[in-house]
């Protein structure tokens, strides 16, 4: 139904499904690897109560700038996309939409994105400038270095720090906690998603942590998810939290168990669906998180 109403805006204009492609609206998973992060810092900020207005403001924030990270990343990749399998049909890489409307749209997503955050304060608003900073390199890392998911774990960790400010006006220790797990567990998580076009990104000299890690990748990758679990039950002992929280771990825990195994053949869907299935971990997380302060 979802994807039949974005569909249904080619109705009130004929390029509107390119442009809703580009955004990747018609693919969400990045949104949900954002988003249950995201809003799990918020529920700690906020003691379990975040502001209303917070959640209204980061959860567009988390649409907006998702939307924003794929239209510059495509701009980037736009000689590149054509060669990979996966991604020859995106719209820059065939001419449907040209870089000078990509940037137009990048210009409008940020500036929207700015405006909500110029609703929280000013520590939360000289922050946002890193997080678009990150955002906007991210994309042209893999040209130069193997370490491209790092920097993408840097910008899908950034509004953690700034649910913080914006809840409490100050940046707790502990916070970076989350952080760093959050860092660790995109560098796993994209490297699934890099596994997938390892072969074709080989071919045309695109560099990943998938080409880094080699025969070692779902080791590796199994082993930061496992240091993300750590640094996520370090954070939740220092902000009290208990029983709920934890069991969100372990159910995440089985999740990366799960992929580990479905990978075994490395095949390029398999690879792909193991980087899909990690929402639902980020999602037990953010549910535990919210029970264990609904149970005090």
């Amino acid at each position: 139904m979802y994807l039949k109403l974005l569909q249904s805006c080619n109705r009130l204009h004929p390029r509107a499904w390119d442009f809703i492609q580009l955004m990747r609206w018609d693919r969400p998973i990045g949104i949900y690897l954002l988003l249950w992060p995201t809003l799990t810092a918020l529920v700690i900020a906020g003691g379990g109560r975040p502001s209303v207005a917070n959640l209204i403001i980061f959860t567009l924030g988390v649409f907006f700038m998702r939307s924003a990270g794929c239209v510059i990343n495509d701009f980037a990749d736009r000689n590149f996309d054509g060669h990979v399998q996966r991604t020859r049909e995106r719209p820059m890489a065939t001419g449907r939409v040209k870089p000078r409307e990509g940037w137009v749209l990048f210009a409008v997503l940020v500036t929207l994105s700015f405006g909500l955050v110029l609703l929280t304060n000013a520590t939360t608003v000289w922050l946002s400038f890193g997080a678009l900073a990150v955002a906007s390199l991210y994309p042209f890392m893999k040209r130069y270095t193997y370490y491209p998911q790092v920097v993408l774990g840097a910008a899908y960790s950034w509004g953690i720090l700034m649910c913080f400010t914006a809840e409490r006006g100050s940046l707790p220790p502990e916070a970076w906690l989350l952080f760093v797990a959050n860092v660790v567990w995109t560098v796993a998580y994209d490297t699934y998603y890099a596994m997938a076009d390892r072969e074709d990104d080989l071919k045309i000299g695109i560099k990943s942590t998938a080409i880094l890690f080699g025969d070692a990748d779902r080791v590796v990758v199994l082993t930061l998810q496992g240091l993300a679990l750590f640094c996520l039950a370090l954070a939740g002992a220092r902000f009290e939290l208990g029983l709920f929280f934890n069991a969100g771990l372990l159910v995440a825990l089985g999740l990366y168990l799960w992929e580990f195994r479905q990978t075994r053949t490395r095949d390029r869907q398999a690879c792909f669906h193991a980087f899909l299935h990690n929402h639902w971990a980020g999602l037990a997380v953010l549910v535990g998180c919210i029970l264990d302060y609904a149970a005090r």
